[in-house]
């Protein structure tokens, strides 16, 4: 670790250079997952008293900053004093509305800076302070059996606490850090410390209820890492079931993968056909834009594999709207994609289709996971997929949220062009939805080619999209 790491200059400032119990190794999402939970409380906490709100310090890292936080940065910012955060200029984030709120500011981190390795989130407030301080591993100080494949094998030294002497002692380091960048911001900044350290009689926030947040995070997070590892032992015994059948590794390797996914639509009784509806919707919709050949077979095969990251998910993920899900629930939906592109990862072959199964949740205003892509940077086969998901999954009942019909489900699609959905895929869309209407085509629900395997064992219900 850099000498002039955050972490370094506060280890060396803390009695006997003695870290908090906290300090260990984490994985990125369990980082993310300790973020959310200190932001959670901010954001779950009304005032009308700006003298009692937090100042936020958030470092990101170099490389593209998640846009989808930059909506979630606003909100906090409608609860905070001042939101300070440091990221290299090609993040992103200062096109954001966001960044143009009075009490956000914005420093652009120099890409030599070793600031650019660190991933911090400081809250200040009267009544509580906390920390989350962290610092990537360097590429040497792994295992060159440990060295991360995917992003959330990214490893990070790290540290959280409500510990006030640590937290102020590290608001110091990190302000003046960043004082080279902007010194009369920092001085601002500074100021606003004192004010907040120096208020009184200002009742102590009860952080159990953070502590608890905390921990469900980390769990959620530890058990998203658990169903990755069960389901890629899953795959392993489905594979060695297919091997008595074939000596095609590969073949059995994709018959495996294939029979998982169609036990997630085994498992979702009020969809129990969404992986052949979306992979022929998308099909056809690959068709009418004219997508080669080679494409539209990668495109067909995602939209039978695109659900495959939640074989794990609790099943209270097929009976719950998204938005009524709970936080550990609501994790495994929000990242199916990059569970299932991980689990895909396993058969290199497979790479083309992991690529469109792990971006089809990126959004075309770059506000998606988890890349954060923007726009044509969106392969095409995962722009279409996404759309075609999203509209599928409308037309079906999701607990107390009725079925729309084709043309309700494309309203919605409609109401997110050019923020969520690419414009052209949606006018595509369109045309399919106007001729089923017209009675000129039904609308597909069954890909044009179907392995043997889907064929033989694929769920019995009706295989028509409810209008």
């Amino acid at each position: 670790m850099n000498p002039e790491s955050t972490l370094n200059q506060l280890k060396a400032a803390l009695p006997e250079g003695q870290l908090p119990s906290s300090y260990g190794v984490y994985f990125k999402n369990t980082l993310v997952a300790l973020c959310h939970a200190l932001e959670d409380h901010i954001l779950q906490t009304s005032s009308d008293k700006s003298e009692v709100d937090p100042l936020v310090l958030a470092t990101f890292q170099q490389g593209k900053w998640y846009l989808q936080e930059a909506e979630r940065y606003r909100k906090i910012a409608d609860r905070s004093r001042h939101i300070l955060i440091s990221a290299v200029s090609d993040s992103g984030f200062s096109t954001h509305e966001t960044s143009q709120l009075d009490n956000v500011s914005l420093v652009d981190l120099d890409p030599e800076d070793s600031l650019v390795n660190e991933w911090n989130l400081v809250i200040l407030a009267p009544s509580y302070q906390a920390i989350v301080l962290c610092h990537e591993l360097d590429p040497d100080e792994y295992r060159p059996e440990d060295r991360p494949q995917v992003d959330t094998e990214r490893k990070f030294y790290g540290l959280w606490t409500f510990d006030r002497a640590v937290v102020s002692q590290s608001t110091e380091i990190l302000l003046d850090r960043l004082r080279p960048y902007n010194p009369d911001l920092i001085d601002r900044l500074k100021a606003t410390q004192r004010q907040i350290l120096e208020c009184k009689d200002v009742p102590q926030t009860d952080m159990s209820g953070v502590v608890s947040r905390i921990v469900s995070y980390l769990q959620s997070s530890q058990q998203q890492i658990v169903a990755v590892n069960r389901q890629t032992r899953e795959l392993w015994e489905l594979e060695g079931q297919a091997l008595k059948v074939s000596r095609n590794l590969n073949a059995n390797k994709l018959q495996a993968f294939l029979r998982m996914a169609q036990r997630v639509d085994e498992r979702d009784s009020a969809n129990p056909v969404a992986s052949l509806q979306v992979s022929a919707l998308s099909e056809t919709l690959g068709q009418l834009l004219d997508l080669p050949t080679l494409k539209l077979r990668r495109l067909r095969l995602a939209g039978l594999l695109f659900r495959i990251g939640l074989v794990s998910a609790p099943p209270e993920v097929f009976s719950t709207p998204a938005s009524q899900l709970d936080d550990v629930t609501r994790s495994f939906w929000r990242d199916r994609a990059r569970i299932g592109a991980q689990l895909l990862a396993a058969m290199p072959e497979l790479t083309p289709v992991k690529e469109i199964v792990e971006h089809h949740l990126e959004y075309w205003d770059g506000s998606g996971q988890p890349d954060g892509l923007r726009g044509e940077e969106i392969p095409i086969e995962a722009r279409i997929l996404g759309l075609v998901a999203y509209f599928q999954e409308l037309t079906q009942t999701r607990g107390d949220r009725s079925a729309l019909t084709p043309q309700a489900a494309l309203e919605q699609c409609q109401q997110r062009s050019e923020t969520r959905f690419d414009p052209k895929a949606i006018e595509t869309l369109g045309n399919v939805v106007r001729l089923a209407e017209m009675g000129l085509m039904q609308l597909p629900n069954r890909p044009s080619q179907l392995p043997n395997v889907w064929l033989e064992e694929s769920p019995a219900p009706s295989t028509t999209v409810k209008s």
